[in-house]
């Protein structure tokens, strides 16, 4: 450890290698360069001291290649067992021969949860030996979408040690754990560091999904008294569009997009007219127009969508003369947490979650609350999807045979 530089354990590592090698389900929070993979490379090692059984006794799953071969650089650097056999498992090239590396004798399968899925569908990869089931940056996998292969691969594991690294603790990331993690400890760390930029007052709203967004920002900006000038950032062109058409029922001629896709709407092509306007006070900017746009003079300054790159919203909330009096507003889902950590980290500060507005319609409950009316309603008579009340002349008591049928039939002929 002192060779590759590490002369002191992390908060994390402290917190989290007692129980990793007492075999204790965990999962552990903490930000970029916290520690967290060293934490679980060193556990590995520390377990499987040596490399004799043909099946793997560690299963890592990674998001992507790149982080494979982070992984298998970190392996490298600590390991010192020449016994311990580490085969990679690429998300692309052959199956075959991926498959042959692990059959031929491997300890420890880093792959990415779709790949691994594949390799053991074709009898691959053995999990009977398994002892550490390890899921890295699990944040960025629900991103990506890869939660099925993950809770797959980890329920047909009879019984290990599972543990849980990622960035971000929410909801989408509890509802994947509790399918195959029973009462883990949490381990969670905050590392900010010093406050390295001075910035806006910032807000974030965090929400369940997309649609929350757009009733809580159409609740917002119907206060015209307050919000008299706001620039909203959405990533995309077309995504401008979109919350254009949805605003515009409630605010009309109050809002307009920055060099809008379609000559029909209504839009400014300098950033210098939106602030001259007395008309328009919403102004819809998209990202992928990559331009620098100068936010002096606007009073807030609202994130829809939080960008890919957090360079670009740092950029936008750098407090100066001109905008010290300036207000950053943001709304976050579960998924883009990851890209607010990040941030946060950046600037050396936390940003405050705000409570969302108790009269604010959140579309995924409301959805719910439908269902149960609709289940309560139903409760003395029939019901389902497709349910409806029979009409007068539908209805009947009656069931003739086929022979009555028959007879009634040539009667009317």
């Amino acid at each position: 450890m002192t060779e590759a530089g590490f002369l002191g354990p992390k908060e994390i590592q402290l917190k989290t290698m007692s129980r990793i090698l007492g075999g204790q389900d965990i999962i552990a929070v903490g930000p970029e360069g916290s520690g967290k993979t060293t934490s679980y490379v060193l556990g590995v090692l520390m377990r499987l001291k040596y490399g004799f059984e043909e099946a793997p006794r560690a299963l890592i799953l990674v998001p992507d290649k790149e982080r494979i071969d982070e992984l298998m650089e970190r392996f490298e650097l600590l390991n010192r067992n020449n016994t311990i056999r580490i085969v990679p498992l690429y998300p692309e090239g052959n199956m075959e021969s991926q498959i042959n590396a692990v059959t031929d004798g491997s300890d420890i399968v880093i792959a990415t949860p779709d790949r691994a899925r594949a390799v053991y569908l074709k009898l691959g990869l053995n999990l009977n030996k398994i002892l550490m089931f390890i899921v890295d940056d699990a944040a960025e996998i629900i991103k990506k979408g890869m939660q099925l292969p993950v809770a797959e691969l980890a329920r047909s594991i009879v019984k290990c040690q599972r543990l849980v690294f990622t960035e971000v603790r929410h909801n989408k990331l509890h509802l994947l754990v509790d399918q195959f993690m029973n009462q883990p400890a949490i381990v969670e760390v905050a590392e900010l560091g010093e406050q390295k930029l001075e910035t806006l007052e910032q807000v974030l709203y965090h929400v369940p999904d997309y649609k929350t967004k757009l009733n809580l920002l159409d609740m917002l900006m119907a206060d015209a008294e307050i919000f008299d000038k706001v620039v909203v950032f959405v990533n995309t062109r077309l995504t401008a569009q979109k919350v254009f058409k949805s605003l515009f029922r409630n605010l009309d001629d109050q809002i307009a997009v920055y060099k809008p896709l379609f000559f029909d709407h209504p839009g400014f092509d300098l950033i210098d007219d939106f602030k001259e306007s007395q008309d328009v006070r919403i102004l819809i900017v998209a990202d992928d127009i990559k331009e620098s746009i100068d936010l002096s003079g606007i009073p807030f300054v609202l994130h829809l969508e939080i960008p890919a790159e957090k360079e670009t919203y740092i950029s936008r909330i750098v407090k100066n003369d001109r905008n010290a009096n300036s207000l950053a507003i943001s709304f976050s889902t579960d998924i883009e947490l990851v890209t607010v950590k990040k941030i946060e980290q950046a600037i050396g500060q936390g940003i405050p979650v705000a409570e969302l507005p108790d009269d604010l319609v959140v579309a995924s409950g409301n959805v719910k609350e439908k269902k149960s009316k609709a289940k309560l309603a139903g409760e003395e008579k029939l019901s389902g999807a497709a349910f409806h009340e029979k009409k007068a002349s539908n209805n009947k008591d009656y069931n003739y045979s086929s022979r009555e049928k028959a007879k009634m039939k040539f009667k009317n002929r």
